[in-house]
């Protein structure tokens, strides 16, 4: 069931990716205007956060897999951290951004940005819930669940960053 919904979660960001860049096109002077008040260092460094943290979770698995309940927890409890880490920082450049009177209402590119990367956002928080639960019942095969949706939470960004605040 997880493949199901991880799909169809790759699916509307794919979506959202597509109907953002077919909108660029029509204003490439305007999201360009959006895109230079980002935090680009910040989603660099949310970047390194997202895929350290998502090392750590498949190093957890292997440790599941040999029945180190210990080590598991050990290694998920960090990656969670990370989410953490980087929702401070998405937070901050939100924060930022309304400060400069940058709300979804401002211009397409900050409707596109605010809803992509906070749907993110909400995916990162779940996937903190989901492997804190897992980490928990401490099954491999729980704990590969786990570990697979927040991969799709690393892909997602991985493919928002370039996207989003460099393109």
């Amino acid at each position: 069931m997880m493949w199901v919904l991880i799909v169809s979660e790759l699916a509307v960001f794919g979506a959202g990716l597509a109907v953002f860049l077919s909108v660029r096109i029509t204003d490439p002077a305007g999201f360009a205007a959006g895109q230079a008040h980002l935090h680009q260092m910040g989603a660099g460094v949310n970047t390194v956060v997202l895929v350290t943290s998502g090392l750590l979770a498949a190093l957890a698995v292997r440790a599941a897999e040999a029945g180190q309940v210990a080590r598991m927890r050990w290694l998920l409890a960090p990656a969670i951290l990370l989410g953490g880490v980087f929702l401070a920082l998405k937070a901050s450049e939100y924060i930022d951004l309304f400060a400069l009177g940058i709300g979804t209402e401002t211009h397409a590119f900050h409707t596109f940005h605010f809803l992509l990367t906070g749907f993110h956002a909400a995916h990162v928080l779940a996937g903190m819930i989901l492997l804190a639960v897992v980490g928990w019942i401490a099954s491999p095969r729980a704990v590969e669940t786990g570990a697979a949706f927040w991969h799709m939470v690393d892909l997602v960004w991985v493919l928002l960053f370039p996207v989003i605040y460099l393109l």
